[in-house]
């Protein structure tokens, strides 16, 4: 405040025309509907640490939300030849990738003696349930029937489930494109959704091998199996930073759905989504 005017002479947004007033108007937390999304968080316990975990597991979803609207938007791309497209897709989920990664250096900022805090308040809850995860597994071709099982309870759950299984994945469709790219695949690989997950085919090896082989040549589809690969990356470090994680706060404690927890973890350390593309870089 000047001693002139007796005025304030801090700025005002509004003097360069910023709007401040909104009882009729959209604001910031109207259109994100922020009220909603910041109420959502209701701890059940006096622990301080719930409201990390809540809050980590919520935006891991949420980041998830944006990667199958990604993945299937690529998987779209692809199908109708349009690769650059799908390229800049397949980056974007990349990096979402690196965003979840990055969510467990947070949540390992918390004790075992915290979480022990709150977690019996978690009843038979577990990550192992989400179903946004289990529909990244299958549209990316790790489609284990089994996991779908934990869903049945919920009719809009399993008709998710199913409608993904009815279409096929990912990796199906970047080989049909290799197909329409004069590559011989079968139609046994390509022609029906997959309902099991993926394993290795000496044929495919050999597509990858030609392909990476004469990059120029193939340069469509090397660019779409490097662009795997660092999905897959991404991908395993994930899984890697999620058992590092659980056996750092719970040690080898079973899960709290039921599962063996670190070992359980640790055996989807083995799952791979596009075996023929790291097997190639044996032969090279």
């Amino acid at each position: 405040m000047t001693k002139e005017t007796g005025k304030s002479d801090a700025y005002d947004p509004a003097s360069e025309g910023a709007q401040m007033t909104f009882s009729d108007k959209m604001s910031y937390g109207d259109y994100l509907g922020l009220p909603k999304i910041l109420s959502a968080q209701k701890a059940l316990s006096d622990a301080p640490d719930e409201l990390l975990f809540i809050i980590q597991h919520q935006t891991s979803e949420l980041w998830m939300k944006l990667m199958l609207h990604e993945v299937h938007a690529a998987r779209d791309a692809i199908a109708n030849d349009r690769l650059p497209e799908a390229m800049k897709l397949l980056a974007r989920v990349s990096r979402i990738m690196e965003q979840l990664n990055s969510a467990w250096d947070v949540l390992r900022t918390m004790t075992p003696s915290d979480y022990t805090r709150f977690r019996d308040a978690l009843g038979q809850s577990s990550g192992f349930q989400s179903l946004q995860y289990r529909l990244i597994e299958y549209v990316l071709g790790n489609r284990n029937l089994s996991m779908a099982r934990p869903h049945e309870h919920d009719p809009d759950s399993s008709a998710l489930l199913e409608a993904e299984l009815e279409k096929p994945s990912l990796y199906q469709v970047v080989l049909a494109f290799a197909r329409r790219q004069g590559f011989n695949v079968s139609d046994d690989i390509t022609g029906i959704p997959a309902k099991e997950p993926h394993r290795e085919i000496e044929e495919i090896r050999d597509l990858w091998q030609a392909v990476y082989q004469d990059p120029t040549r193939y340069w469509a589809l090397y660019e779409v199996g490097e662009k795997l690969v660092d999905l897959e990356d991404y991908f395993r470090r994930w899984r890697f930073n999620h058992v590092t994680t659980v056996e750092r706060v719970i040690g080898f404690k079973r899960g709290t759905g039921g599962t063996g927890g670190v070992s359980y973890l640790k055996r989807m350390l083995e799952v791979e989504l596009f075996p023929e593309l790291w097997r190639v870089r044996t032969v090279l």
